[in-house]
């Protein structure tokens, strides 16, 4: 598994047309407003996490700027430069791409969140890895619903296993799921879906896991992941505008 380029192309703010970046955070929060209020559910429940991998630091600045403080990323030198540039700002970094064995370390002394654990020995890493003088890393197992290949995650019928074993590593605190489903245009497909993360997440509960947390929706999904349950929402495009996309 790849965690892609080192040193992607970074990219600067979006063209004006699209708004300031208060403008778009602003647009963002009330989408998630308006989807919790049709779920019965209180905004406060569901946390925006800002999705800045290959945007430049200067646009994450601009973005924190307006509010936001909780920042994913992909490419772990990418990150790595961006919070160093940052360093000044009280950011929140989440890990949110496929882990390489060689990139263990850094992610667990340099992030607060990882969401994206999907096998046992990636958590025995970032587990052993993971300064004793810092907080337990959050972490979210990454779950595949959609039977996709390319992605990546635990399937469905592997994850009580992978759950029990990560729950009881130290340095590590549990916190639930991550998906990213099959791309859908209908509502419906896409609540399908996430509601299959949330029915997963709801057994390990009953299992006796304590768990908060299902990281799932993005900028085109946003309403439908909190109508099943979403409590982050990691939302890039609608942000920062479309990424450029290299040849």
């Amino acid at each position: 598994m790849d965690n892609g380029p080192d040193f992607p192309k970074l990219e600067p703010a979006p063209h004006p047309f699209a708004g300031t970046p208060c403008e778009r955070l602003r647009a963002v929060q009330a989408r998630i407003a308006h989807a919790a209020t049709d779920a019965g559910r209180d905004a406060a429940t569901v946390r925006l996490l800002a999705a800045s991998k290959t945007f430049d630091a200067a646009t994450v600045r601009a973005m924190a700027a307006c509010g936001q403080q909780a920042f994913g990323e992909n490419y772990l030198q990418e990150a790595l430069d961006k919070q160093a540039a940052l360093r000044d700002l009280r950011l929140v970094w989440h890990f949110i791409g496929p882990i390489q064995s060689n990139k263990t370390r850094a992610i667990a002394e340099n992030f607060s969140w990882v969401h994206s654990v999907d096998r046992l020995k990636i958590a025995e890493r970032l587990s052993a890895q993971r300064p004793s003088g810092l907080p337990p890393l959050q972490v979210c197992i990454e779950l595949n619903v959609s039977g996709e290949a390319s992605k990546g995650g635990v399937a469905v019928a592997e994850l009580p296993a992978l759950a029990k074993a990560v729950s009881k590593l130290p340095g590590l605190q549990l916190r639930g799921l991550m998906a990213i489903p099959a791309p859908a245009t209908e509502l419906a497909a896409q609540r399908a879906a996430f509601r299959q993360v949330r029915e997963a997440y709801e057994a390990l509960i009953a299992r006796g896991h304590v768990l908060d947390t299902l990281s799932m929706g993005m900028s085109a999904d946003i309403e439908a992941a909190i109508l099943e349950g979403a409590t982050i929402v990691r939302i890039g495009t609608a942000l920062f505008g479309e990424r450029i996309k290299n040849a």
